[in-house]
Formats: structure tokens, C-alpha cells, sequence
């Protein structure tokens, strides 16, 4: 298995995409769709319509790369957010790519604290 660098930014293309799109097509997509910058230091991913392949394009030094994921039972868990572009960092990549629901994950919110004690 794979890991992303942890400051990796990660945007998810909410709606499925015709998975006959290849690395120009998606870039595009970033670009116009999403008003994203494909050539960013982050991953791009996109699912199609019933939920068992995922995309993953992003630019690495001098090309752009492009993994897939098939599933062949089972479904990813797609957020069912509202908005066209959902940021994630890249632990919750690897939680969805792991068959996580990420919307049923709740966490301790993050606290600032000034004194101890």
C-alpha cells in the first residue's frame, strides 16, 4: 500500500465522472469544474457512478499520475456533502480508500489551550 505525505491537500470530486476521462480530461476537470490548479502540490480524486472505482491524479515534478482503485465486491463510501468539492487532508484519503464512511467519523475537536493545569 501507498502512502501520501501528510501535508498533502486532497480535494474529491463529489459527483461520478465517465471514467473513460483520462489524466488531460481530468486535469480539466480540476481546472474548470472544480476552480482548482491541477499542477498544485495535491490529489484529485473522482469516483464513478456506482461507487466501486476511484481515480487519483495528481503532478509529480514532470508529469501527471494517475492511479485507479477497483473494488469488486464491495462500494466506496462517498461523502454526501452538498458541495461540488469536498477538501480532505490525507489520512481521510486512506480512511476512504479503506471502505471508512467518512461522514459517520466524528472527531475530538482540536483545542488551543494557553495555561496547563
Amino acid at each position: 500500500m501507498f502512502r501520501l505525505a501528510d501535508d498533502l491537500r486532497v480535494y474529491l470530486h463529489r459527483e461520478p465522472i465517465d471514467f473513460r476521462a483520462g489524466i488531460n480530461s481530468l486535469a480539466i476537470l480540476v481546472e474548470q469544474s472544480m476552480g482548482l490548479n491541477p499542477f498544485e502540490r495535491a490529489v484529485f480524486a473522482f469516483c464513478n457512478r456506482r461507487r466501486t472505482r476511484m481515480k487519483l491524479l495528481f503532478f509529480d515534478r514532470s508529469g501527471f499520475v494517475l492511479m485507479l482503485k477497483a473494488l469488486t465486491e464491495d462500494k466506496f463510501r462517498w461523502p454526501l456533502r452538498q458541495e461540488t468539492v469536498v477538501p480532505l487532508d490525507a489520512e481521510q484519503l486512506h480512511w476512504l480508500l479503506d471502505g471508512i464512511d467518512l461522514d459517520a467519523m466524528v472527531r475530538h475537536p482540536v483545542r488551543q489551550y494557553e495555561f496547563v493545569g
